[in-house]
This record gives structure tokens, C-alpha cells and sequence, in this order.
């Protein structure tokens, strides 16, 4: 992956000095450089695809040292071809940082920001940008604040499911394709391609763009993946899960996602069985279990308990 200076300088509003060609600079990783030991003469372990932040201190110690070694330093660094500078909002630069930008292509940008919450819309940024991602066949909805990926065969009725959903008040994230990237470890985020968000495309309508048709709030840019679902016909050789007790899990990244196989017969509210399903899982995530509840009350009665004998042994 790789991104160029134009659209971060553009995304966290930050203001270009010099040169505009440099604009067109590629960012190839998502980790901001910080210099320290770099700006002290020790340029071993300098990583020249990173970004460089500057921000108070760095400036500071920069100007305990005469002008022409730091200026010699600040070239030293620019000789390795760095994709750009960014200085936080109280550092004063000078110009010198301008002049070595435009000889060695460089950016130089300020930002508005102070320098710790800048790192850290920086890194959230890049890693958002630059990070793996994978796309999958399928559709992403919001639903009750659980974020579900639908999947299945084409034709099987990911996107009429979707669209009634969407109807119900849920919320799309992605039709037909979910570009998905491990935002930290355990979180998975989907999101669309630029060229499909808000629509869903539904055989024999056609085009539908959620947005005009039932509001901006039926859209929104990206969702953390909770729960995939996945939507096959019927088979009768297959035993099916029809409790609930043991959870099946799909492996993305390094991330593990529940999943669960809903079986299609003509007859059957699709859309109606996916929100149960979210539902279900979201209280299984706040800690109640349905499937266990009713086992461990079947239990109760085979031994001639009852649920309100064990609670009555507690006092």
C-alpha cells in the first residue's frame, strides 16, 4: 500500500511550504519517525520511507546546537529522501528546512495540532491507509450497533436481505465487496470501495442508493466486524446447529470472528433470522447466553431441581 503526501496533507489539514511537486510523494509505511538520536549525528537505523514528526522538543534541542551543525544535520536526514516533515503547531521553522525540502524533495508541512495529539491522528491515519486489507464477497451492515457481514453464493440474497434490513433501520456499510484491515489486534474493520458506497445493487431493480432513499442515516463509512453470517441452501445430509452452544469461528488476519451458517428454504424471513442472529450474539457479548441458560435448566430438572432452588441455596 502507499499513499501519497497530497491526500494526508488534505485529510488532517495540514499546510504545505514548499515546493507543491513534492506533493506528489509516496508514503510507504505507517509508523511516524521522531528524530532524536537522527538530529545527534546517528543515522544507522533511520527509516526513510517513514514520515517525520517534529515537534517541541526535538525543535528545541535542534537550537542549543550553532546553525551551521544543525542545518548539516537536518540535511543529513533529507539526503535519505524522506517523504516529508510534519511540525506541530508551536514549532518555528526555519528557513532553511524550506530551501533543503525543495532541493531534496521533501515536504515540509505544519500542522495546527500540538505534538501528542498529532502522533496519534498520524498513526491512526496511516494505519488506517496502509495497513494489509483483504476484500470479501458480501454485504456489511450495521445492526443494532453490532457490526454483521453477511456472506454467501452469489444470487443467494446477500443484498434483497440488506436492503430490507436497511429498510428496518439498520444501517449499510458496504454492498457486494467489504475491503477489511486489522485496525489493532482483535479489530477488524470493513468499509467500501470509493465507487460503492451507499448502494446496494438488488437483481431485477437494479441500482438502490440507500442515502436518497431512506435517509443519510442509513449510511455510514466503516464498522467494526463483530459477526459474520453466512447464508447457504438447505442441505439435507447437513446437521445443523439448532442450539446455539457451540460458537464456529472464521479466521481473518489474525482475528478470529464468530460465525453462523443460517440455512435458506423458500418460506423462511432471511432478514428477520440475520437481525436474530445479531441480536443473540450482541447479548452473548454482554454476557447472557440463551442456549446455556436453557441446558442448564433442562439439567436442573433431570436431577428434580428447579432454577429458583439453586437461586434459594444462595442465602
Amino acid at each position: 500500500m502507499k499513499l501519497k503526501i497530497k491526500h494526508v496533507a488534505r485529510d488532517l489539514n495540514l499546510h504545505v511550504l514548499n515546493d507543491k511537486k513534492c506533493m506528489e510523494n509516496l508514503i510507504k509505511a505507517e509508523m511516524l519517525s521522531r528524530p532524536g538520536v537522527e538530529l545527534a549525528g546517528f543515522l544507522d537505523f533511520f527509516d526513510a520511507e517513514r514520515l517525520i514528526l517534529v515537534g517541541s522538543k526535538e525543535a528545541h534541542f535542534l537550537n542549543l546546537l550553532p546553525y551551521d551543525i544543525r542545518k548539516q544535520r537536518v540535511e543529513d536526514i533529507f539526503e535519505k529522501n524522506p517523504p516529508g516533515i510534519i511540525f506541530s503547531v508551536n514549532v518555528e521553522i526555519d528557513d532553511y528546512f524550506i530551501e533543503l525540502g525543495d532541493q531534496y524533495n521533501v515536504a515540509i508541512m505544519k500542522s495546527e495540532s500540538r505534538t501528542t495529539p498529532l502522533s496519534g491522528a498520524l498513526y491512526q491515519y496511516l494505519h488506517s491507509k496502509l495497513a494489509p486489507r483483504t476484500s470479501m464477497h458480501g454485504v456489511l451492515l450495521d445492526i443494532h450497533g453490532l457490526g454483521t457481514l453477511i456472506t454467501g453464493k452469489s444470487g443467494i440474497g446477500k443484498s434483497e436481505t440488506a436492503l430490507e434490513l436497511v429498510k428496518r433501520g439498520h444501517i449499510l456499510i458496504s454492498d457486494d465487496r467489504v475491503d477489511i484491515f486489522e485496525a489493532a489486534p482483535g479489530v477488524l474493520i470493513g468499509s467500501a470501495p470509493k465507487v460503492l458506497e451507499r448502494y446496494i445493487e438488488v437483481r431485477g431493480i437494479g441500482i438502490v442508493d440507500v442515502v436518497q432513499m431512506f435517509g443519510a442515516g442509513a449510511y455510514r463509512e466503516n464498522k467494526k466486524i463483530r459477526l459474520v453470517v453466512e447464508l447457504e441452501h438447505w442441505k439435507k445430509a447437513k446437521q445443523y446447529d439448532r442450539l446455539g452452544i457451540d460458537t464456529e469461528y472464521i479466521k481473518i488476519f489474525n482475528t478470529e470472528i464468530a460465525k453462523i451458517t443460517i440455512p435458506i428454504l423458500p418460506g423462511r424471513n432471511v432478514a428477520t433470522l440475520v437481525e436474530s442472529a445479531a441480536m443473540n450474539q450482541k447479548l452473548k457479548y454482554l454476557g447472557y447466553n440463551a442456549a446455556y441458560e436453557l441446558t442448564q435448566a433442562v439439567a436442573l430438572r433431570a436431577a428434580g431441581k428447579r432454577k429458583d432452588d439453586e437461586d434459594d441455596e444462595d442465602y
